[in-house]
């Protein structure tokens, strides 16, 4: 063999040997929820160094709104300064760039729809794409802010996963297969508090979930309130000044509240789409004014065939969407015109002419109308106005995809109600949703047995739901949320990267407790990632805080007692959320109040020692007495008056520890664990 041979060949291993070593350097794909679209990995990792700055390449307002934004959200997560600077990027610096020429047409536009196979260069993002490069220093780049600001979500979910907040070197280059990704909430059967709202805001923008409607009225049944219309719950979530007495008194939102809640989401890049559903689910107005409840369909059905319900809902919409300044911001209105009896045709016929009615009502302020799907049900010749109508697929039989796609409806939100929808501890539908089967095989193109090409132009993207059907079973806010945020964290990867995920479902369920809900945001009540003691006192003296607000499932509470009586409404403990009572209100005893509902232990605290323990998890409420089961609340079952439906009554409780109350006993020993104690 030559010598110049014998040199290419030395020359090759050495390449081979070097390709391998890089190989084998470069950084896997991190995780972030959604799962990213692209990356392309190099080797070591991006450290902010203390003197770390956020540099924004222009003076433009949006761009400067964004990393403000993020600056605010790492000081909150992270305790650490960034501070936002003007000029040139240096090492260990973060550049944000705006590049509004480097995009795809808008969603809706014929020639919106690329490929996925293939990383797509910078110049093809589409509306809310971005792209990150990571080096020694970060640039971050978008077509638009709202691009921008999905790219700060990573990198905040990439920094919370380091203990030293680094990043893994590489490119990123990131978009959702579906505009439309987000949750709708039932607050008319149960009341929802607008902080709840306001932070499900920030955890919906913190997984690129960009929608959140909000159904602001509703009625329980009938048979669980005497079979009598009169007496069952119904309610309005809105502050009104047409109709004096029509707002719900035990909950609702000023119309400030909800403009702010609107402010709030915009900055966040959610939109709010408020629903007010008529004729249907309508108690609450006929209740107001009972002419105008249907004689024939029952006092939640409105007359469709009396000039006074038109009267009466015409006003009532135009309150909220006329004005300089409407409370309802956003451009899109959701009127209800679901579930209506389809009984006769003549009914059916007023039904048609009552959703084209206000489809069209709601356009006269500048709005696009939102409906449930309900023509395949109310079948018939009366034309209902299908362009630039947005109708939620929510149950095929209702409102059949391939009839409504010919009768022009070609913007649909998907949210199968066999799939996506929650009604807590009702025993139907779903208590939580199969995540599992969602994430191996639902994406948005699924409306229930229709199955559509995926990223079809028809389907804007999806939602899932949490209905309050069963008003008054106990469940709480945190009880929502716990069923909400796994739920949540699965959906955003299925309307973002749609089929397209690469971790098998064991490893992302695994590896997705490793992120916050949002930065500031903790309504679980998360104390520590793993089993631990994680608050203790010796003494607790009346009035003391602790350094936790609450402790969420599963958790145990306990702490050594010198019983001396006290006065009915003693505290031990309250948080924003909850009271844990030493005697409660009503007959002394040992118990907790939170979401309106008391609940007691048959226990009261006596003169003498004792050893107290609470367990609590997210379907019971445990006492523990010098180490022995006093009692449990439990999920109970109750039936309604015809003796066939049932209602679960959840006496769970995310225990309060903001600050102690003013008793006279003697707390000692003071100790929080994040788990049940009697269980391990």
């Amino acid at each position: 063999m030559s010598m110049l041979i014998k040199m290419k060949a030395i020359v090759l291993v050495i390449c081979v040997l070097f390709s391998s070593s890089s190989v084998w350097a470069q950084n896997e794909k991190p995780f972030v929820i959604p799962e990213l679209r692209e990356w392309q990995g190099a080797s070591g990792r991006y450290l902010p160094n203390t003197g770390a700055r956020l540099i924004c390449e222009s003076n433009n307002p949006d761009l400067l709104r964004v990393v403000r934004a993020f600056s605010a959200d790492y000081q909150e997560m992270f305790d650490v300064s960034l501070p936002v600077s003007f000029g040139k990027a240096g090492t260990g610096d973060i550049l944000f760039r705006l590049k509004p020429d480097r995009m795809l047409p808008e969603e809706g536009s014929p020639c919106r729809r690329y490929r996925h196979d293939t990383l797509l260069p910078d110049r093809m993002l589409p509306e809310e794409g971005y792209r990150v490069d990571i080096d020694d220093m970060v640039t971050v780049s978008a077509p638009t802010a709202k691009g921008l600001y999905w790219a700060t979500r990573t990198l905040l979910q990439l920094s919370e996963q380091a203990d030293d907040r680094s990043l893994p070197q590489g490119r990123i280059v990131d978009y959702p297969d579906y505009h439309l990704r987000g949750l709708m909430i039932d607050c008319g059967r149960k009341y929802i508090p607008i902080s709840f709202l306001r932070d499900y805001v920030k955890i919906l923008a913190y997984y690129k979930m960009n929608t959140l409607q909000v159904h602001l009225n509703d009625n329980g049944f009938k048979q669980y309130f005497q079979n009598d219309w009169s007496k069952t719950y119904a309610a309005f979530r809105l502050e009104c000044d047409t109709y004096p007495g029509l707002t719900a008194e035990d909950g609702f939102y000023t119309k400030q509240e909800f403009i702010d809640l609107q402010i709030l989401a915009e900055e966040h890049f959610v939109e709010i789409i408020p629903e007010i559903d008529v004729p249907a689910h309508s108690l609450a107005f006929s209740r107001y004014k009972p002419e105008i409840a249907s004689k024939g369909y029952g006092d939640d059905h409105l007359d469709l065939a009396s000039p006074a319900t038109y009267e009466f809902v015409d006003a009532l919409f135009a309150e909220y969407l006329g004005g300089e300044q409407p409370v309802f911001r956003g451009k899109r209105v959701n009127i209800g015109t679901d579930e209506y009896s389809n009984r006769d045709s003549l009914v059916v016929e007023q039904f048609r002419a009552f959703t084209d009615h206000y489809i069209r009502f709601v356009e006269r302020f500048g709005k696009q109308a939102c409906v449930w799907g309900a023509l395949t049900h109310a079948k018939g010749k009366t034309p209902v106005k299908s362009e630039n109508v947005v109708m939620n697929m929510w149950h095929n039989p209702y409102a059949q995809p391939r009839e409504m796609l010919e009768q022009g409806f070609n913007q649909f939100i998907s949210i199968p109600d066999g799939l996506l929808y929650i009604v807590p501890a009702a025993g139907y539908y779903y208590d939580y949703l199969d995540c599992r089967y969602l994430y191996d095989n639902w994406t948005p193109a699924h409306v229930a047995d229709v199955v559509f090409p995926e990223r079809d132009p028809a389907i804007l993207g999806g939602m899932f739901a949490v209905w309050n059907d069963h008003v008054g079973n106990g469940i709480s806010v945190k009880d929502i949320h716990h069923r909400l945020y796994p739920a949540l964290q699965t959906l955003a990867v299925k309307m973002w990267t749609a089929s397209e995920t690469s971790l098998p479902y064991v490893t992302f369920d695994s590896a997705r407790h490793r992120l916050s809900e949002a930065p500031g945001v903790n309504q679980a009540g998360r104390a520590g990632s793993s089993p631990a003691l994680v608050c203790e006192l010796p003494i607790l003296f009346p009035g003391a805080t602790t350094s936790l607000e609450e402790i969420g499932y599963d958790y145990t509470v306990s702490f050594d007692i010198k019983g001396t009586p006290e006065a009915l409404g003693t505290e031990l403990f309250r948080s924003t959320h909850a009271v844990f009572y030493l005697a409660d209100p009503v007959r002394g005893l040992l118990g907790f109040a939170r979401d309106g509902y008391l609940f007691t232990f048959n226990y009261r605290i006596k003169e003498g020692d004792a050893a107290i323990a609470i367990e609590g998890d997210n379907t019971s409420t445990r006492l523990y007495v010098d180490g022995r089961l006093k009692e449990e609340l439990s999920t109970t079952v109750h039936f309604d008056d015809l003796g066939k439906g049932k209602i679960r009554r959840v006496p769970t409780l995310v225990f309060p520890l903001r600050q102690a109350g003013k008793f006279c006993s003697q707390v000692e020993n003071l100790k929080v664990y994040n788990y049940n104690r009697s269980k391990r």
